[in-house]
């Protein structure tokens, strides 16, 4: 039966410290080839924090696969906004503003571990977050372009998107 261990690192950052040394040590890995893979593997996500798994096939032959999922929906809007957090008053001081693009952009990427069944619901989600985050979405209030997607403003644009 395979060990899986699961950590969250640094995109194309991971080192032999914690929390992945501590983690794979005891497993008999070479720690220093499994934070090479998964650092080759997180690259495109640099600067993000990027939920890993390390399944350890055969601990005798030191077999082992890395599994990288998506980094959370936060991280996401940071990166595409290009900004090092969400606002400290979201709410009152927005911190960037999302085009509706970007928000489906974000929804493709993560609609597969949300419970959301359809790219507009996965949107929506997306846009709850920028709420909480303080960021604006199509230069407006999160929840007025929630309302607007749920009376068809923008379905032109879903449509596309889902072709």
């Amino acid at each position: 039966m395979p060990q899986v261990v699961e950590v969250l690192v640094e995109g194309g950052k991971a080192t032999p410290g914690p929390p992945l040394g501590p983690a794979i040590g005891p497993l008999g890995l070479n720690v220093k080839q499994v934070v090479d893979e998964i650092n080759k593997a997180t690259k495109e996500f640099e600067g993000m924090q990027v939920p890993v798994k390390i399944i350890v096939e055969d601990p005798k032959k030191k077999i082992f696969r890395i599994e990288v999922g998506i980094p959370p929906t936060s991280q996401l809007i940071k990166k595409e906004l290009g900004i090092p957090k969400g606002s400290s008053e979201a709410g009152h001081t927005p911190v960037g503003n999302l085009t509706m693009e970007q928000v489906i952009k974000i929804a493709k990427m993560k609609i597969d571990q949300m419970l959301s069944p359809t790219l507009k619901a996965a949107a929506k989600e997306v846009i709850g977050t920028a709420l909480s985050m303080g960021v604006t979405v199509e230069g407006k209030d999160p929840r007025e372009v929630q309302r607007e997607i749920d009376e068809g403003l923008y379905d032109e644009i879903f449509e596309k998107a889902e072709e």
